[in-house]
């Protein structure tokens, strides 16, 4: 699973201004023909982003490629079961992406158009926010 081999804090604030504006960065197709393109706010879990690679691999086969566009570096703590209240901050649990409306999540080619919007509406269903199939043509070029 993918996480950080090293970070400069280990464990972060959640932030004050949580799924508010939509992303401003990868919003557009930059190595594939298609790509998922992410329509809500969530943070994606390593898990969540493997089970969509293993996925994505299994309709590609060996013709095509795949370009996963977020990495998770945002750590998310957890407290342990039945520990009291205060006593500090837990211990670093996962790792997340965060990631905004427009944001572009996976990228494939090599593939027909088919499969990749097979492919790619499949993987949608393991992430937890909604998604959308994208082309190099449904951006009117």
């Amino acid at each position: 699973m993918l996480m950080p081999k090293k970070v400069k804090h280990r464990k972060w604030h959640k932030g004050r201004r949580r799924n508010i504006r939509s992303a401003t960065d990868k919003i557009e197709l930059a190595f594939g023909s298609y790509g998922l393109k992410a329509m809500t706010n969530a943070y994606v879990d390593s898990r969540q982003i493997e089970a969509c690679r293993r996925v994505l691999t299994r309709y590609t086969k060996r013709g095509g490629k795949i370009w996963i566009r977020i990495f998770p570096d945002k750590p998310i703590t957890k407290k342990g079961n039945e520990v009291p209240m205060g006593s500090g901050k837990g211990a670093v649990d996962h790792y997340v992406s965060v990631v905004k409306p427009g944001m572009m999540l996976f990228e494939m080619e090599g593939i027909t158009p088919a499969q990749a919007k097979e492919a790619l509406e499949s993987s949608g269903y393991k992430l937890p926010c909604i998604t959308k199939f994208i082309t190099k043509d449904s951006y009117g070029r």
